[in-house]
């Protein structure tokens, strides 16, 4: 029962969250815009996205290239391949469970390269906390060099998705309903002793992983990854706005104020799915609304869903042909399995 509970809140009410907001994503256009929308769609140049695809495929492989940086102060040599496929399967899972495809990934990475669960996840929470700090960065600069326009931007997506009161108070007993839950599960765990050195384990394995940052023997290019990385992310957004002509025109400023939306639309719902492109759509709105009145609405949202798109096919597509490929060298018990051709 608390099993299908945990399923539904993770899964189902996420994906429920962006059906909807596809829902109103389209309600929300008149017939007129709705045209403009199918009109873009239509004509873009899909050659830039093409670009965009190849860059966003080259940043996933350093970031399999920079997990490496991480795993080897702990003695793990790795296969860039297996790190890679590892990435593109937890990629896919966040598609369906947001937030589990981090625990799939050292999953994976286990089975074909035995390096231990606890470890390599702790690896993988140094990561994201780099990560955090590049997106804070975005954040910082897209405050700096657009004061004006991303406070004004802020207001109008808080209103598209202003809560109401009730909405309010259900997450304020989610969120003391989640501390109980974790009260209880500690002293439970604490009480068992068995339990209690297993979790021992698992934290001393975690913060191994999470301290790896420090003692590796290549921080430049560690960082050096990581810009990359982020540098990439950037550019191949912006390179898709080049995909149709009135949106050619934004300012830099703009695309950056899209992309900051856009990457925090995606932790909304699985994938960004009905948020990003709105969210997305939003900003190109802001910027088009003068020169171009209704048609703006229908453009942003057109670009939104072009860029969404393509990229969760690109993930779902690579992510798919990661699950065939990624070897399972190691059995769930952590036995060298023999059975492998």
């Amino acid at each position: 029962m608390k099993k299908t509970a945990g399923i539904i809140l993770k899964t189902v009410l996420p994906l429920a969250l962006g059906v909807y907001l596809i829902w109103f994503f389209f309600d929300s256009m008149t017939p007129e815009v709705r045209k403009y929308f199918y009109k873009a769609l239509r004509e873009a140049n899909y050659f830039w996205v093409f670009l965009s695809l190849l860059l966003s495929f080259f940043a996933l492989l350093s970031r399999a290239y920079r997990w490496k940086y991480l795993l080897e102060p702990m003695g793990y040599k790795t296969s860039l391949w297996n790190r890679y496929h590892a990435i593109m399967i937890g990629y896919i899972v966040n598609l369906t469970i947001p937030r589990a495809g981090e625990a799939s990934r050292a999953g994976m990475l286990y089975r074909s390269d035995g390096v231990p669960f606890a470890k390599s996840f702790g690896t993988i929470l140094a990561e994201r906390v780099f990560d955090l700090m590049m997106l804070f960065s975005v954040v910082l600069l897209a405050s700096f060099v657009g004061a004006g326009d991303f406070w004004k931007i802020k207001g109008l997506i808080e209103a598209k998705f202003s809560a109401n009161p009730n909405s309010a108070a259900t997450l304020q007993w989610i969120k003391w309903g989640i501390i109980g839950l974790v009260v209880l599960a500690f002293a439970v765990v604490f009480l068992i002793k068995k339990i209690r050195d297993k979790l021992i384990g698992f934290v001393k394995g975690l913060f191994a992983g999470v301290l790896s940052v420090f003692k590796t023997k290549h921080p430049f290019s560690f960082i050096g990854h990581t810009l990359f990385i982020w540098v990439s992310y950037v550019v191949y957004f912006g390179i898709c706005f080049f995909a149709l002509p009135e949106t050619s025109g934004v300012p830099p400023t703009g695309m950056l104020l899209a992309f900051l939306a856009g990457s925090i639309g995606i932790t909304l719902t699985n994938g960004g799915i009905g948020v990003f492109p709105l969210v997305v759509g939003l900003v190109i709105d802001y910027y088009l609304k003068d020169q171009y009145g209704d048609q703006a609405w229908g453009i942003g949202c057109a670009l939104g869903a072009i860029i969404w798109s393509s990229q969760t096919l690109l993930i779902i597509v690579l992510g798919a042909l990661s699950f065939f490929l990624l070897p399972k060298n190691y059995s769930k018990d952590g036995e060298i399995r023999t059975d492998q051709e």
